[in-house]
């Protein structure tokens, strides 16, 4: 037997002795066993004293009358309570028999008015004979709710049908033995023997719902349903026997017959509380096997012939007895074998109905199995394969045919059949109502002798499984090959910084830990910029393709070399688990070493022009308790110190690259106390207008003049800290200073406007309050119209509107807003459509490749052109040669800044150059457009031509 055989077969045994971790829902509990015993305690006890009288007649009649009625009551109160509290489709059949039995408890309580209170006969008619024909209508009724209701008209005609032919049966049989007598009874009233009959005739209509009920109830509240039909069948046979005319003639209240009576009430109240009621999820379960019971089936199937059976045994008996056959026997027997034949014929057309039906599904079915893409299996308990779809052949490359009798084992790669035995015994070992379904992937061997990816539906079916296959080895490459994408450069396919880091976490952990030969080498091109700026983009990316496959054939195997980005590489050697540690530096140097002339020999790219590059490679090893960030960012630190020492060289790291961290760190801490010891001072950039050379705004610049005498930009004192409370302070003093000398200018006659750089996030920050603003520019006198907030890059998680509203609140005071950096970052054209701008102020990119590059004059003039139509003036950033100057007039650029003109000028050089008040335009000078054609690269997106 196979592993999946086994593991079913060995569910199928486990399945018929009964699982002890998931006990039976019908089984009854603790507390409904106790039920149970008290429940035969008590009517044991009022039999034996029925049997032995009470001990006095007086107590006879009160226990034969009001014990009775006291029971009888319990049972309605029972059924009320139980009907009120449960809502279903079950709560009006108890209703209606807590209102039958409330009919009992009334009849029995004035049966016991007239014999215990009064001392009297119960006269022949009275009110207890009202209550007691009240008690079978609601029952008959709750009967009929409780029943399991048809969906056709046929089913309906058929339940009657049933019904008639068992109460006829029963009719007939009773009116031969003894309801004819007691209706031909000469000295009886007509009133009286219409009673007497209607007795018996109620619980035989009674007795036929029960029957009814017995073989067509609904699978809800199975016990309870059981529990209350035993009841009211115990209840009309007492009914019964007191009919009968012998019996009735000799009865007297607290007699035997009381006890069946008192049970049945008892059984009745006991019913909907006491009985095991199975869960949604077990009966919904359990609801196939309960409808295919065989004895059920057939006990209902023989029904009707059985009613008709009886009905002829009552003429027959009259016959035999030689006895006149009475014509309401002979009425009866017709209607019955009319009925009998009426509900045939309907049967056989129903039959025919769903042979039609039955054949139109399996037809239907059929198409779609056969249609379906999809294969469908069924597999034995033994693991044997006995169904397979006609799609195997277009799906596994195989007949059908020749997969039906294998076994599902030898299909599945054996690699994977360990997995699949797993989930298959624990999908087993589940409830079907918790985990109906589950899934298997798996290797399945084809026609073609290759392995396919199956992932499979896995249902349960007669104890095997049912398996819906389908071919998923194009997804499960696909996603193989995004996996490969997310963990690999698309370049050179060499793994990313993400693998590569999780790789070197993998070498540091396990039993690699304690290795110290484990080395990891940072590599940077040295020369490749030039590279990119000379030949093109495209060149660059062959460089670093090449680069790439050299440095893949120069590690071993089990190394890991990786792209980290740009002109970065890396490599991860591992240690071979040697205790001489100054070999392997040693040995991991010659590595590097001859990784080094690898990288640096010369290039064939675009075409077979040569180009060279060098190599500066860091290395760093291994310690014990290090992490994989601490290796990397060692290794990071050796590479920066072999570019700083002259490039071309391997450096190994040493605790004193340190040094350089800590000097930053110490330069931020200086910081702090650089604003308050007044080491900044402030510069003034020209803004110089393009058509008439004259200086129309300054920008101004901070910088810082350490105590050591050291000039730091505000790129570099910027970078050493991230102290934002300490950035907001030196904004605010800039703003400050900036507008106080611009007013001392405007007061010697130079009202030159001063553009101030304030990031969208400082505008927001509650450290500039617009008041600040207003008070600040009425303190110093500066006019209208000199100050320029130029807003820098912004956070695309600043909220628009609010900046918006900054900016309108700003441009009241006179104060212009000039967009800067456009071209770049997240400023685009959303900030440009939504924000008050007045100037546009071009990224420093855009203007510095404006000459040499087609594409991105294309792109610049795109921008002016857009500016021009909004009538907004624009400053072209950074233009520090005489060519671009002439480019960006060209494209009409109104206003420019940058070396062509001046650097920045402290207050003395500004105040001569504000005298001047002009700057020579440079002439026009030949554009050098280019021969090349262009080339995709590693960081340009092709543009079209406009």
């Amino acid at each position: 037997m196979t592993a999946p055989g086994a593991v079913l077969a060995r569910r199928t045994v486990a399945g018929a002795g009964g699982d002890p971790g998931h006990p039976d829902p019908e089984r009854p509990g603790i507390g409904s066993v106790l039920s149970q015993i008290a429940l035969g305690l008590i009517c044991a006890g009022y039999t034996t004293g029925a049997s032995l009288g009470w001990g006095s007649p007086e107590l006879a009649l009160f226990m034969g009358d009001f014990g009775l009625s006291a029971a009888a009551l319990t049972a309605a109160v029972s059924c009320f309570l139980y009907g009120r509290a449960h809502r279903g489709s079950a709560r009006p059949a108890w209703l209606l028999f807590a209102f039958s039995s409330f009919m009992a408890s009334a009849g029995n309580a004035v049966w016991g008015w007239y014999e215990v209170v009064l001392r009297t006969e119960v006269p022949d008619s009275s009110v207890a004979d009202l209550f007691f024909l009240l008690f079978a209508p609601p029952a008959i009724v709750g009967l009929l709710v409780l029943a399991k209701k048809p969906v056709t008209r046929a089913g309906w005609v058929c339940l009657a049908l049933d019904a008639w032919l068992i109460g006829g049966s029963l009719l007939t049989l009773s009116w031969s033995l003894a309801l004819a007598r007691t209706a031909h009874f000469q000295n009886e009233p007509v009133a009286q023997a219409a009673l007497s009959l209607a007795y018996p005739l109620l619980d035989i209509v009674l007795v036929s719902m029960v029957l009814v009920l017995h073989f067509r109830r609904s699978q809800a509240n199975r016990s309870a349903t059981n529990t209350a039909i035993a009841a009211l069948a115990l209840t009309v046979l007492c009914d019964a026997l007191f009919t009968s005319p012998l019996l009735r003639e000799n009865y007297a209240s607290g007699q035997l017959l009381d006890a069946g009576w008192f049970a049945g009430s008892l059984l009745l109240a006991y019913a909907p509380w006491g009985a095991r009621r199975l869960p949604d999820t077990a009966a919904t379960a359990r609801g196939p096997w309960l409808h295919s019971r065989p004895v059920a089936g057939s006990l209902a199937a023989l029904t009707p012939y059985l009613a008709a059976a009886v009905c002829t045994l009552g003429i027959l008996y009259n016959v035999v007895e030689g006895r006149r056959v009475d014509r309401v026997v002979v009425l009866t027997g017709c209607t019955v074998v009319l009925a009998l034949v009426v509900r045939q014929g309907i049967m056989l057309l129903d039959n025919i109905a769903l042979t039609h039906e039955l054949a139109h599904k399996e037809n239907h079915f059929r198409s779609l199995v056969q249609g379906s893409s999809d294969v469908i299996m069924i597999a034995a308990p033994t693991g044997v394969l006995r169904y397979v779809s006609p799609a195997a052949s277009g799906v596994y490359g195989r007949d059908a045919e020749d997969l039906i009798g294998s076994e599902l084992a030898s299909l599945i790669h054996p690699e994977d059949l360990g997995a699949v035995v797993h989930e298959v015994r624990r999908f087993l070992a589940v409830s079907p109502a918790e985990e109906p379904t589950t899934r298997i992937e798996c290797r399945f061997r084809s026609g073609r002798g290759d392995w396919l990816n199956v992932e499979s539906t896995v249902n349960r079916h007669q104890g095997g499984l049912i398996f819906n296959s389908r071919d998923v080895t194009e997804r499960v490459r696909l996603q193989a090959q995004l996996q490969h994408n997310a963990e690999h450069d698309p370049l050179t396919d060499l793994p990313n910084r993400a693998l590569f880091t999780r790789r070197v976490r993998q070498a540091l952990s396990g039993r690699r830990a304690s290795d110290p030969g484990t080395a990891v080498l940072f590599i940077d091109l040295d020369g490749f910029k030039g590279v990119n700026d000379r030949h093109g983009h495209q060149a660059g990316d062959d460089l670093l393709v090449q680069a790439a496959r050299r440095l893949q054939d120069s590690v071993r195997a089990g190394d890991t070399a990786a792209r980290l980005g740009g002109d970065e590489f890396a490599a991860l050697i591992l240690g071979d688990g040697g205790r001489d540690q100054a070999a392997r530096r040693n040995q991991v140097q010659e590595i590097a070493d001859r990784l080094r002339l690898t990288l640096s020999r010369p290039y064939r790219v675009d075409g077979g022009t040569e180009v060279r590059v060098a190599a500066s490679i860091g290395v760093a090893f291994a310690e014990p308790g290090i992490g994989a960030g601490d290796l990397l960012r060692n290794a990071d630190l050796a590479m920066y110190r072999a570019k700083a020492a002259g490039k071309d060289r391997v450096e190994l790291y040493a605790p004193q690259m340190q040094a350089e961290v800590v000097r930053r760190t110490e330069l931020a801490a200086r910081l702090r106390t650089a604003l308050h010891d007044g080491e900044f001072a402030l510069l003034h950039q020209p803004v110089v207008d393009l058509a008439t050379g004259r200086i129309s705004a300054v920008s101004a610049q901070a910088r810082w003049r350490s105590a050591q005498g050291i000039l730091f930009t505000p790129a570099e004192y910027l970078r050493v800290t991230d102290d934002g409370e300490r950035t907001a302070e030196l904004g605010r003093w800039l703003l400050d200073e900036a507008v106080e000398q611009a007013a001392e200018r405007a007061r010697i006659g130079h009202r030159t406007p001063v553009a101030i750089r304030l990031s969208a996030r400082r505008l927001l920050d509650r450290s500039l309050p617009l008041g600040s603003v207003e008070s600040l520019l009425t303190r110093h006198g500066l006019p209208s119209g000199s100050l320029i907030v130029e807003l820098a890059d912004s956070d695309p998680r600043i909220p628009l509107d609010e900046l918006e509203q900054r900016l309108v609140t700003l441009r009241r005071l006179g104060v212009r807003i000039a967009l800067d950096g456009f071209g770049s970052g997240h400023v685009a054209i959303n900030a440009l459509r939504r924000l008050p701008v007045d100037i546009l102020k071009l990224d420093r990119g855009l203007v510095e490749g404006v000459v040499e590059s087609a594409r991105l004059r294309k792109i610049t003039r795109g921008v002016l052109r857009i500016a021009g139509e909004l009538g907004m003036q624009t400053i072209a950033e950074g233009a520090d040669v005489p060519e671009q100057v002439v480019a960006l007039r060209a494209m009409g650029c109104t206003h420019a800044q940058g070396m062509a003109f001046a650097g920045p000028l402290d207050e003395y050089r500004l105040r001569r150059a504000l005298v001047r008040d002009e700057y020579p335009l440079p002439g026009a000078v030949p554009v050098r457009v280019g021969n090349r054609l262009p080339f995709g690269s590693n960081n340009e997106t092709p543009v079209p031509p406009t």
